[in-house]
């Protein structure tokens, strides 16, 4: 029996090929989000990723602007550009003066059609959830909701959307195959806010909604801002005292309210605290909660779950403060203090109290 001379076969990963259909989708698009003449910080964020993503593609970044006819409008086109984008799509009538689902679904359903982007991002804030998951059904392509991380896939050009799963123990990478465009929200704080080049320019390409307001049942009877509404804004704020079980019980909570009053700082919280009472939902910090990226982070009595950490790992400069010199925070706090948050708060509390009276006799 002679022995024959042909290697086996290697096994790995059958080498993907897009459907040449699919392949004519090309370049990274950004739907600009606004309200009230007022850009949401997100989209120059994602602006920011997409810069990224599209230079490793090879193809050009653009925004997406609708709205209501008007010098506004393309003022946002220009901030577009500075933030990144190489041209900006935009669909101006009267209809989309305010966000409807209807009109904007159709709108930048239209556009991507006739356009054919590979790439579409949007904020995952409440008008972007909305927009993102109506068109994604009506064009029948994939979407991957409050990703973490975006990056493309070296071996077939594909969009790798990251996410927290399994109430926030796992993170998977989610990468749409089979169709177009790949779409993805992004939370506001998560990414990088982008530098500002006022030197930038780029083109704009205009298209038509083609719907008339008796089209459209929805109506808008008011708008409440955020600034109104008599909620904390954590995503937008530079310093955040958050506690978590380590505090105990709701009354060791004042610590943290001290702190912040003093520091002129929000107030945030874990989940199984806002599950407890102890503080509003509109307080919790993590993947069920907000997502804050701000200048310094102090964390009292926390962990440091993954739950909790893809809400605020993005902030500059984290004090973690716990009893236990394992606690997983440690991990990646930039400065960590071993002791009971009972009794270093308060010395906190006294020692920034202290440092601002100086500030105001020197000033």
């Amino acid at each position: 029996m002679s022995a024959s001379n042909e290697q086996p076969a290697k096994k790995g990963r059958r080498k993907f090929e897009l459907d040449p259909a699919l392949a004519a989708y090309k370049g990274v698009w950004v739907f600009i989000e606004h309200e009230r003449g007022q850009v949401h910080s997100v989209s120059w964020e994602l602006l920011g990723e997409g810069r990224k993503l599209a230079d490793k593609l090879g193809v050009e970044l653009a925004g997406v602007v609708m709205g209501a006819p008007g010098p506004e409008a393309r003022r946002f086109c220009e901030e577009a550009y500075q933030y990144g984008a190489d041209l900006c799509y935009l669909v101006e009538d009267p209809v989309l003066a305010n966000y409807r689902n209807e009109p904007y679904t159709k709108g930048l359903t239209d556009l991507v059609n006739k356009f054919q982007p590979e790439i579409l991002l949007l904020g995952a804030t409440t008008l972007g959830r909305d927009l993102a998951g109506s068109v994604a059904t009506t064009l029948k392509t994939g979407l991957t909701a409050d990703c973490t991380e975006l990056a493309i896939d070296p071996e077939n050009r594909s969009l790798a959307a990251t996410r927290p799963t399994f109430g926030g123990s796992l993170l998977c990478t989610i990468v749409t195959l089979n169709y177009r465009p790949q779409m993805a929200t992004v939370r506001p704080r998560v990414m990088a806010m982008p530098e500002r080049d006022g030197g930038r320019s780029g083109r704009i390409v205009e298209a038509a909604l083609g719907m008339i307001e008796t089209d459209i049942i929805t109506k808008v009877l008011e708008y409440i801002p955020d600034n109104l509404s008599d909620k904390p804004q954590l995503p937008f704020a530079d310093i955040i005292v958050a506690g978590g079980r380590g505090m105990k019980n709701p009354d060791n909570f004042a610590l943290l309210w001290d702190l912040a009053k003093v520091l002129g700082a929000e107030v945030g919280a874990t989940r199984p605290v806002v599950q407890a009472g102890w503080v509003e939902a509109e307080r919790q910090v993590g993947q069920s909660g907000k997502t804050v990226r701000p200048k310094l982070y102090i964390a009292a009595g926390i962990s440091g779950a993954i739950q909790h950490r893809v809400g605020m790992e993005g902030s500059d400069v984290i004090i973690a403060i716990n009893n236990d010199p394992n606690a997983p925070i440690f991990d990646f706090a930039t400065y960590g203090i071993v002791g009971n948050a009972m009794t270093i708060l308060p010395a906190l509390t006294e020692a920034f109290r202290q440092h601002v009276a100086t500030a105001r006799k020197a000033g």
